[in-house]
Order: C-alpha cells, then structure tokens, then sequence
C-alpha cells in the first residue's frame, strides 16, 4: 500500500509531525507533501530541508504551490514552447518589463498569529509569484519530464539578482493592526512590490515587477508581458499611439483563465486614429473545459503518480530564500493604505506610473 501524508501546518510544525511519521513507520512506500511556506528564511529552509532529508528522500517530497496546478499556468509552458509565434521574441530585444500582480481583496484568511510572523512576502511572493515567474521566464527544457522543467527552473532562481531594499514597497492597509491578533505596532506587510531582475543573456537588464496585496480594490491574478514599442513613430502628434501603454500580452490566472494580446490598430473613420484593441481567447470557450481540474486536484493527482514537474526542489527553494536575505534582515518601513484601493502611491518610486498600468485600466 502506498501512502500520501498532506501536511498543512506551520514550518515549526512539520519537525514535529515528521518525527510522528518516522515513528509510526509510516515513512516506506508514502510522499508527503508540504504546504507553504516552506521555512521563514534561509536558515531555517535548509535547516528544514536537512531534517526531512533524514527521514525522507527528496523523491518522497514534494513542496506545493497551488498557483502552478491552475490551468493558465500550465498554459504558459504549451504556449511558450508549443509555438512559433512568441518563443522567439520572448528576449530582452523585444520585451520591456514584466508584471506578475496578484491583488487580494479579501482580509486576512488566515489566524492573525500566523500572518504576523510571514507577511505577503514570504506568504505569496517567495512561495507563489517567484514559482510563476519562472514559468514565464525559463528557458526551453530538454523535454517535457520533471527533472528537466525543475532544472530550468532552478537556472532562473540561480540567475535572480538579489532582491535590493531599494527596489521594495512595503505596504499595510488602514486598520490592520486593529484586527484580533494582531500587534498594535506591528510592521507586517499586507502589501507588496517589488522589482528583480534575472542576470542571464536572455533577461538581462528587463525588469520583473511583482505585486501583491490584502484588502486591495479589485482581486485579480496576472501576468503581463509589455513589449517594447516601435523605435520611431510615423504617426502624427494627436493620434493616439504611445497613449494607452505598450503592446501588452497578459495571462489571466484566474479560474476563467483567458490569455488575451493587446495592439494599436486604426479607428474606423476618416483620418488616422489609433485606439487599443484586443484579441482574446477563454479556456471556458473550448469543448473540454468540463475537463479542468481544480488547482489541487492536478497537484495531489501529480503526487500520487510521483511527478515532480509542478513542484519545488530543496535547491529552488533555497536560493530563493539566499536572494531575500537582504529584504529580510533589513526591511522598508511599511507605508499605510487605505483599503479598497491599488496599494501604497510609493510603488511609483520603481517605476514610471503608465508602466504599472494592466490592460483594460487596471492598476
């Protein structure tokens, strides 16, 4: 018989219920997956990698993220590598700056105690919007097989500059220290932004801007690929081009995940009148959409039949938390915001404002 152990409890926890496993003889034949975050720091990621490395083998383990079982994440990989199209152009030559933003709306949905002591870094950015942005900016693996995706992978964290002070917004919205649990000095952020960069030849110099928030003004989850725009405009002053922001691909994550691909094209009418269109496809549009599977579901499916492609590594996680260090040891004020809204005015501090726009006006 072959066992799944499902743990969902606290870093601190999991020594405690891994010695219960090993104890119980309940190690041979099973996989035990991992819930975030996966440790707090570096220290405490390897000091944990370390202790379930004595009773488990890195096969048996594997450290979910829930954000890559969605199907829109998936999709990134077959439309990168499955196409022609965009694999090509997908290069610090023709791609600007990147944005992964995923903005809550919702408070706290986790006991305050806990959320004191992770904050939206290590609770969404470390554990959830690294993991995607490696999908995003990977370079083509050998072949489709876990070992191969994780390799590549592993590659974009090695390559990830260190996340710079500088380059951080901290954020925490109006009330958060009233809630139940939570300090009335606290400096745990409920928002955050922050820009990284990937020190390679295909990234190098393209700035990742990633985002996330609580009680934000709308609850969105995505990633925009903005494109650099023409280097000389033949269009007169008056219209419209460079108006409306770049060429923008963007993958919607949520469940109703649409991949859609805004452009420039001619107003109908007398004249020479830019507006921004868009084309836009919906996996809920296609014949097998019944099919999907929730988030969860692929992951534990992928657990029980041993693969790890949708997982993170020991050494992924790792360098992940080696590239923090800094943002940890010595972190920005927060900066309060009002809830409702898109986040502290400071995240303008990295970056011109017409850059943060999203397709559609958002953000």
């Amino acid at each position: 018989m072959r066992r799944l152990h499902y743990l969902s409890v606290p870093p601190k926890a999991a020594r405690d219920v891994i010695t219960m496993l090993r104890d119980a003889n309940l190690v041979e034949r099973s996989r035990v997956v991992m819930e975030k975050p996966f440790g707090t720091n570096l220290e405490s990621a390897v000091a944990l990698n370390d202790f379930l490395h004595e009773t488990f083998d890195e096969s048996q383990i594997f450290r979910i993220d829930h954000f890559l079982g969605k199907e829109a994440a998936q999709n990134i990989l077959a439309f990168r590598f499955a196409n022609g199209l965009f694999e090509p152009i997908w290069n610090r030559n023709f791609i600007d700056h990147i944005q992964i933003y995923i903005p809550e709306t919702l408070g706290l949905d986790q006991p305050a105690n806990f959320y004191e002591s992770t904050g939206a870094y290590k609770d969404m950015v470390v554990t959830h919007l690294f993991q995607v942005m490696a999908f995003v900016v990977m370079d083509p693996p050998t072949a489709l097989e876990p070992y191969a995706i994780s390799e590549e992978k592993n590659k974009v964290f090695r390559s990830m500059l260190p996340v710079k002070c500088a380059d951080v917004v901290r954020g925490q919205y109006n009330g958060y220290r009233g809630e139940p649990g939570v300090a009335s000095d606290s400096d745990t952020e409920t928002f955050i932004a922050l820009k990284v960069g990937i020190d390679n030849w295909r990234w190098a110099g393209v700035p990742i801007y990633l985002r996330t928030g609580k009680k934000m003004a709308e609850g969105i989850r995505i990633i925009s690929i903005a494109f650099k725009e023409a280097p000389r405009s033949m269009f007169p002053p008056g219209s419209g081009v460079g108006t409306q922001g770049p060429d923008q691909l963007t993958f919607d994550l949520a469940d109703n995940s649409k991949v859609s691909l805004s452009f420039y094209g001619k107003r109908p009418g007398p004249g020479m009148k830019l507006d921004k269109m868009s084309m836009q496809f919906s996996s809920r549009e296609i014949d097998t959409a019944d099919q999907t599977l929730e988030a969860y579901e692929r992951l534990i499916l992928d657990a029980m039949r041993s693969d790890h492609t949708l997982f993170t590594t020991a050494e992924g996680i790792e360098s992940l938390w080696e590239r923090s260090q800094e943002l940890l040891s010595d972190p920005p004020a927060v900066k309060v915001y009002p809830p409702g809204s898109w986040g502290p005015n400071a995240i303008h501090q990295l970056i011109a404002p017409n850059a943060w726009r999203l397709p559609f006006g958002r953000g």
